[in-house]
């Protein structure tokens, strides 16, 4: 064998016996007399010592190892000297010498020192990726996601669910974001898509009888990317018949607080909080609320009223709103740090930051279009204190919530007031449809699939055509039976029960616009099984590379994906996307044209 034990695996129980290990050279150091190796492997590190009393052969070869060149040692286990014990090291007091040396591979020089490989710059890293893996943090990383794959396996087996694949290659149905085509070659002109998800085909397998069903999944989509975004990522995607939201969200809380335990020995306090999405968005701007700070946002615009200040006045007298969030302890700022902190609002959608400090009375310029006892008010109601700055946005309501609910989350980095902990809130009663402004039409907020709350689904049926080109209409007040779960300000997974029945299926693709024509086109084979008696079903996905991120305590998912991609869907160690023979694509019968 070239090794007995990982490196990481010796202890003061192995003093006095022979052993050989294998793995990397970490570190070497030469002190004269004794030559001094950090070998290391998945399990760890250990210490050996090559010294000219135990072998001078290998003491004099240990003279050209190294960083990264791969050895197996063999020899005797001893303690260390006292005093040169590393408690910070589970083999810390143990070490090997040395009697034999294989050294099983050479290694070219680095592209970056392994011990510093952490500040190497990402394109580096991700070039060599195989060098970057070889790094504790990210080996842990991948461990853990392993364990929490394999936990998430055996509790949904325990609740009777069916771990049942679904195809890679399956039909283009563009609702969401752009599909990753493959082109057919048997089928000229025809592509298949890669799924964005397996919406279609997990409704199908109740639709079968199937009950439960459940798979760790790869899914694709084309879109602009960002820290935790990837063109191809992986969800825990699940779906049961005969249930309701309050079971499949028992379910999910379940497994999560068993992958916390298990992985993390963190018990996780259920039932998680939940939060309707209209005050979400009301406290915290965005329905993916980060709850271990406060800094909630309120809603200034009764008292923006009784004041003469024109921007806060238009903007309500427009329909929009007036809304403050309490820069703690920021009175201190600068004029030219206030004027930076105005960029970033800028920067964030907002046409300017109106700000007053609390500071032994009130300073601002704005200070003086309100009444002292309005000024007092304001204070009041955020909270603020002697010391505090009280920052206004307004504008249109969207805007005004994307704006301070991305400076509330900046405030509360700036200022260190995110408490460290896991904080999990499920957010419900979501809008079943919203207006996009630019298609001048209602769209589905989850997905066409989603079914009302029980009481909006006869409203459905009364809606008239005029009032689907209006977004004051009725349409808007509708109520999806969706849920999504956050954590720590991160959405983690989004769900609904669906719409089970043909005909509440066809009344939904009608008000969003889909002809009966595209509606069979794109979702026909769903539509068939929904009229053979679909039973009521509803499921969840999860996102697997996000939660383990958070889990860890990474800033990206790509440190928790083996061979992730760059922000340009790019491969930087395969080189993927390339170019591809002219005699391949006459095979698929394509032809590439390139437009600016």
């Amino acid at each position: 064998m070239i090794r007995d034990k990982g490196c990481g695996e010796i202890r003061e129980s192995d003093i006095g016996s022979n052993m050989s290990l294998a793995g990397w050279v970490f570190r070497r150091r030469d002190h004269g007399g004794l030559i001094f190796i950090d070998l290391r492997d998945r399990s760890g590190i250990s210490q050996v010592v090559f010294s000219p009393e135990v072998s001078k052969e290998t003491h004099e070869r240990a003279h050209d190892l190294r960083s990264e060149f791969v050895i197996s040692v063999s020899g005797e286990i001893r303690r260390r000297p006292d005093g040169t014990e590393n408690p910070n090291l589970p083999t810390g007091m143990v070490e090997l010498y040395v009697k034999r040396l294989d050294v099983l591979n050479g290694s070219a020089p680095l592209p970056f020192p392994m011990e510093e490989a952490a500040e190497a710059s990402e394109f580096l890293r991700l070039k060599h990726r195989y060098l970057d893996l070889r790094r504790p943090e990210l080996q842990r990383n991948l461990i853990v996601r392993h364990k929490v794959s394999k936990i998430m396996r055996d509790y949904l087996d325990g609740k009777g669910f069916l771990e049942i694949e679904t195809p890679m290659l399956t039909k283009s149905t563009p609702e969401g974001a752009r599909d990753y085509l493959v082109p057919s070659r048997l089928n000229p002109g025809h592509f298949y898509a890669l799924p964005q998800s397996p919406q279609l085909f997990k409704q199908i397998l109740m639709a079968a009888g199937l009950e439960r069903y459940f798979q760790i999944v790869k899914c694709f989509r084309d879109e602009d990317l960002r820290a935790d975004r990837q063109p191809e990522f992986t969800q825990v995607d699940m779906e049961m018949s005969f249930t309701d939201r309050d079971e499949v969200i028992a379910i999910v809380e379940g497994m999560i607080k068993t992958v916390f335990k298990e992985v993390l020995d963190i018990d996780i306090g259920s039932p998680f909080q939940r939060l309707g999405y209209s005050e979400s968005m009301e406290r915290f701007g965005n329905d993916k609320p980060d709850l271990r700070f406060g800094l909630e946002l309120k809603d200034m615009a009764d008292l923006a009223a009784k004041g003469s200040f024109k921007v806060f006045l238009d903007a309500v007298q427009s329909g929009g709103r007036v809304k403050a969030v309490n820069g703690k302890g920021m009175a201190g700022l600068s004029r030219k740090e206030i004027d930076m902190l105005t960029e970033e609002a800028q920067s964030f959608g907002a046409k300017g930051l109106a700000w007053i400090k609390v500071k032994n009375g009130f300073e601002s310029p704005i200070a003086k279009f309100f009444p002292e006892d309005v000024l007092r008010q304001m204070a009041d109601r955020l909270e603020a204190s002697d010391g505090d700055m009280m920052l206004f946005v307004a504008d249109k309501e969207k805007v005004v919530h994307d704006v301070l609910s991305r400076m509330r989350l900046e405030l509360g980095k700036r200022l260190k007031l995110i408490q460290p902990g896991f904080r999990f809130v499920w957010i419900t009663d979501f809008p079943l449809f919203e207006w996009d402004d630019e298609e001048g039409r209602f769209q589905a907020m989850h997905h066409p699939f989603t079914s009302p709350a029980d009481e909006d689904i006869s409203k459905l049926s009364s809606i008239n055509d005029s009032e689907l080109q209006t977004p004051n209409s009725p349409l808007a007040s509708l109520k999806a039976m969706a849920y999504d779960i956050v954590l720590n300000g991160y959405e983690i997974g989004g769900g609904s029960i669906r719409i089970h029945n043909f005909i509440d299926q066809h009344k939904m693709f009608k008000i969003l616009g889909i002809t009966d024509e595209d509606a069979r086109v794109k979702f026909g084979f769903l539509l068939d099984a929904l009229e053979y008696g679909a039973p009521p079903h509803g499921g969840i996905a999860l996102g697997l590379d996000r939660l383990v991120m958070l889990m860890v305590g990474a800033h990206s998912i790509r440190d928790v994906i083996a061979f992730p991609k760059t922000q340009k869907a790019v491969c930087l160690m395969s080189g993927a996307p390339s170019i591809v023979e002219q005699k391949q694509l006459r095979e698929l019968n394509i032809k590439t044209v390139i437009t600016d």
